[in-house]
């Protein structure tokens, strides 16, 4: 039905327009306004103190009587007021068309608007559909919603195209006063817009009083608007309010929800809201943005800091709340959406920090230039997710690492090799980080390796549970390592299906087999970390000087960590990182390299110095240190093709492709820097690869001796294989494309380098870990020695190891991870070890007495329990057996034991920490990527095509 249609009630159009400084605008608003197909019966111009010529456009299109001037400090519904209290009502049933100065609608939209008002009596606004001033494919608004903190949801994809997706007519909760079409009868009603609120929410606030005075809020999609949103976009200056604009737009959009929520709902709108202020002002400090951090609490303080301000306003909106709180309730934002919308965010700060890509954004993109049609539903984001190779890669190593693993997954306690068994939680990790004094063992007061640290703060986010911690570093660093590879590399490498062959090789090395076989979980954190590293340091040496120094900074930290689990990793970056610089002198690179390098300095001493003191603990790892788990004498072979000995490893020829793939790019003329630059990193982890494992190491205590293993220099190696082979893969599509042998070539070339992957995971499914990690691990203490000891008493377990007894000194109980990697002073240590040593040799009681003066009161042997140690234990008159099989045997100290005192810690200790943790906190925010001002764009003076034209195509 037509509003001409004599059927239909009388309507008289009252339009006013806007104006602030909008001169860059304003005349194609006022074309659109003067074409429209149903003309408006009257118009009127507010103009509000403008200062670039708006007032003179006004009076030259409407005239100088239909102009009404404005002070500058003047708000948009002061303006809209002044102009109705100055006009007569008008006869039948009036609307007021409101107008900014940046929003120019199509020449139909009045008449589409009167048209869907005529289909509903009940609704009171309605509103057009908005689109993008400058690119006027984009959709802007179709309807707005909050949710209970006032976050402004439009339901639409960023950057998302109009392809008639929304078409329709649509309840909403609010409408853009942009254009919006309301009656006066309601306006009145409800007392229009609120002048406590000159900008921003203005429209949410007056459309929710509309609801809830029982009216309808529609979009009508087919009237469309074009609006600049100069406010929103800073395309202008605010003068409405001296508070900034982003201050004023998060108080307004707290107040209008707190004001118009029924009581019950209010408490938990008013929690949320404080506690989310807090949370968004934590991230704005670490994102280096404190004005943001300043303006979300100030804003929060003028909401709480008035309540009778707020008392007033909601008993001005009290009526008709509860009645049509439920019709409302289903337009507010659920809760779910809330959290999509988190990691869309967080999706977008790692996309714009460089290291992940936005598949979301790309793909609506890309779907609107090829005409596909754009799926913004839940169903559509999950399908966009599933055909990323980022994630189908992450999903196949998951499902190739849970096959393979199934015999640890799902046991009682995970351990062995050289992981000790996980016990405790998260309150015991940061405990033994923190004390100064440690009672574990023989007792001492060094200090707990940093991985403690690290560790404990996992734990802490998983709940507590150290066990999860563990298995996900340990267990999930097949899958973790490949999409660090394939995320790391996007810079580097062309093609993500090219780095989908990169990433999955590099997760599927044998130094990952051997790290979860072996439980090296020190190796197993550096082996993630690496493609991470290689990152950050290309952003050093090529990106512009601030991003290179938030890089310098992210690099230093991620250096910390990996060299807090294996000590190795930074002499190796150290010189790889010396060599980059002097190779790419670029302003600002030497810096950036020392802050890179001086930041795990700065983080893991005084650990770190006592390391360096004692050089052959650079080649240990966090864990235990075990003959059986390395080879003695690893042939050259193995390191050349990449496997590092120990268990799990797969056969030789396995990463037999991957080797011939990268020789194979040495016959590349292109890219001859890179290539040369790749095989220089390879040859260099080879070369030290080799000089570690022919180097005995004796562990922390010096309990064992053993040759160190290679894992962490053949992951460089195999880290710089890989991208020669990678940056050359596009060399292998052309020959590909060329036909004839070429083509041959190219696609034998691709089916060897596929082979080590796939031969990898074929061969990890098919055998599983063999050990020797286990996910049913004993406790090493038994449950007889446990039961029966008291407070401070000690266990000496002695363990055969490669053809001799090892020892060690448990405190009663199952020791922690961290624990065995914490010096013990050498005094204690000899002496128990002389003792222990004569006792099994058979010799008089002076070795007991030394044990009980030490706090030892039980003696047990782990499997194989030989019969001659049998036999010395059971002829020692201080010692009384408890129980002997083949796999344990216990016996018990018949003299009474001296339990030592427990010594206060360093007070120095409890200061360093907390200028540790002040120190990580600043890493933390140095790193951070900063702001970005997408929204700050620059606007042409004149445009050249105007609403109308672009309409009529």
């Amino acid at each position: 039905m037509s509003s001409t249609d004599p059927r239909s009630p009388r309507h008289i159009v009252t339009a006013i327009v806007v104006a602030h400084d909008g001169a860059r605008w304003l005349r194609e608003t006022l074309d659109a306004l003067l074409r429209q197909t149903r003309p408006v019966d009257r118009v009127v111009g507010a103009d509000n103190g403008s200062r670039d010529g708006s007032a003179a456009l006004l009076t030259e299109a409407l005239g100088p009587n239909a102009v009404l001037s404005l002070p500058r400090s003047t708000g948009f519904g002061e303006a809209v007021a002044e102009v109705l209290d100055r006009l007569e009502p008008a006869g039948g049933r009036e609307w007021i068309w409101l107008l900014h100065d940046d929003c120019a609608p199509d020449a139909r939209a009045l008449e589409t608007l009167l048209w869907a008002a005529d289909q509903d009596p009940k609704a009171a606004v309605l509103g057009p559909k908005l689109r993008d001033w400058l690119d006027r494919r984009l959709l802007l608004e179709v309807g707005v919603t909050v949710d209970r903190t006032g976050r402004r949801d439009t339901g639409l994809e960023a950057r998302e195209f109009d392809q008639g997706q929304y078409d329709g007519i649509r309840d909403v909760l609010s409408v853009s006063t942009a254009g919006m079409l309301i009656r006066r009868d309601v306006w009145d009603e409800v007392g229009g817009l609120d002048p406590f609120l000159p900008i921003f929410r203005d429209d949410l606030d007056l459309c929710w009083r509309v609801r809830s005075a029982g009216h309808r809020v529609q979009n009508v999609t087919r009237a469309v608007a074009w609006h600049a949103e100069a406010a929103h976009r800073r395309r202008r200056r605010i003068t409405v309010s001296g508070d900034h604009p982003r201050r004023l737009d998060r108080r307004n959009a707290m107040f209008v929800v707190l004001a118009n929520l029924p009581p019950r709902p209010l408490l938990w709108a008013l929690l949320r809201n404080i506690a989310g202020s807090f949370f968004r002002a934590m991230l704005f400090l670490v994102a280096k943005q404190p004005a943001n951090a300043f303006d979300e609490i100030v804003a929060l303080g003028s909401i709480l800091a008035h309540p009778v301000r707020m008392f007033r306003a909601r008993r001005a909106r009290a009526r008709g709340r509860k009645q049509n709180h439920a019709a409302i309730r289903r337009l507010l934002t659920p809760p779910g959406a809330g959290y999509r919308r988190l990691a869309d965010r967080v999706q977008s700060y790692l996309a714009g920090s460089g290291f992940v890509e936005s598949a979301g954004r790309h793909h609506a993109m890309a779907a609107a230039e090829d005409g596909e049609e754009l799926l913004t539903d839940d169903a559509g984001t999950m399908r966009r997710v599933l055909r990323n190779p980022g994630v189908l890669l992450f999903i196949a190593l998951l499902l190739v690492t849970l096959v393979a693993e199934r015999g640890l997954i799902g046991g009682a306690r995970l351990g062995g090799g050289a992981l000790v068994p996980v016990s405790g939680g998260s309150a015991d990790l940061w405990r033994l980080y923190t004390e100064g004094y440690h009672t574990a063992g023989l007792g001492g007061d060094g200090w707990a390796p940093p991985y403690v640290a690290v560790l404990a703060s996992l734990s802490t986010v998983l709940f507590g549970k150290t066990w999860l911690a563990v298995s996900v570093l340990l267990l999930g660093c097949v899958p973790l390592a490949g999409v660090s590879a394939y995320a790391a590399t996007r810079s580097m490498v062309p093609g993500r299906w090219t780095r989908v062959w990169l990433a999955s090789s590099y997760a599927l090395l044998p130094v990952a087999t051997g790290v979860v076989a072996a439980g090296r979980l020190g190796t197993a954190v550096v082996f993630v970390l690496l493609p991470v590293y290689a990152a950050l340091a290309t952003g050093i040496l090529t990106a512009e000087p601030r991003r290179a120094r938030r890089a310098a900074w992210a690099l230093g930290l991620a250096l910390a960590i990996g060299t807090a689990f294996a000590p190795l990793v930074y002499p190796l970056t150290l010189l790889l990182g010396a060599l980059a610089a002097l190779a790419f002198p670029r302003r600002g690179v030497g810096v950036s390299m020392a802050v890179a390098f001086g930041v795990p300095v700065a983080l893991l001493l005084p650990w770190l110095a006592e390391v360096a003191a004692e050089p052959g603990r650079l080649l240990l790892e966090a864990g235990l240190h075990q003959p059986s788990l390395t080879d003695s004498a690893l042939p050259a072979a193995s390191l050349l093709l990449l496997s590092p000995g120990g268990p799990g490893m797969p056969p030789l020829w396995v990463t037999g492709g991957l080797i011939a793939a990268c020789l194979a790019a040495l016959l590349m003329r292109r890219n001859r820097m890179v290539i040369a630059i790749g095989w220089g990193v390879a040859l260099f982890g080879v070369l030290v690869a080799i000089l570690v494992s022919r180097t005995q190491v004796t562990s922390i205590n010096g309990d064992t001796e053993a040759p160190a293993w290679p894992g962490v220099p053949l992951a460089f190696a195999a880290t710089g294989m890989l991208v020669v082979a990678a940056l050359t893969a596009d060399r292998v599509a052309e020959f590909r494309a060329a036909g004839g042998l070429r083509r041959v070539a190219a696609l034998l070339v691709v089916l060897v380098a596929f082979s080590t992957p796939l031969l990898a995971a074929g061969m990890w499914v098919t055998r599983g870990v063999p050990g020797p990690i286990s996910g049913e691990t004993r406790d090493v203490v038994p449950a007889l020695v446990a039961a029966r000891s008291t407070g401070g008493e000690r266990t000496l377990l002695l363990r055969s190891d490669g053809g001799g007894l090892t020892f060690t000194v448990l405190s009663g109980r199952t020791p922690m991870i961290g624990e065995a990697d914490i010096p013990t002073p050498a005094g204690p240590r000899d002496q128990v070890g002389v003792a222990a040593a004569g006792l099994v040799s058979g010799r008089g009681g002076d070795d007991a007495r030394v044990l009980a003066a030490h706090g030892v009161r039980f003696v047990v042997v782990v499997r194989p329990v030989s019969p001659e140690v049998g036999h010395a234990l059971d002829s020692q008159p201080a010692l009384v057996r408890m129980s002997l099989s083949r796999d344990l045997g216990v016996w018990r100290l018949t003299q009474p034991v001296a339990v030592p005192p427990t010594p206060e810690g360093d007070p120095w200790h409890a200061r360093w920490l907390w200028a540790q943790a002040a120190m990580v906190l600043l890493v933390l925010v140095l790193a951070a990527p900063g702001s970005r001002a997408a929204d700050r764009e620059v606007v042409p003076l004149e445009l050249p095509e105007t609403a109308r034209e672009l309409a009529t195509r």
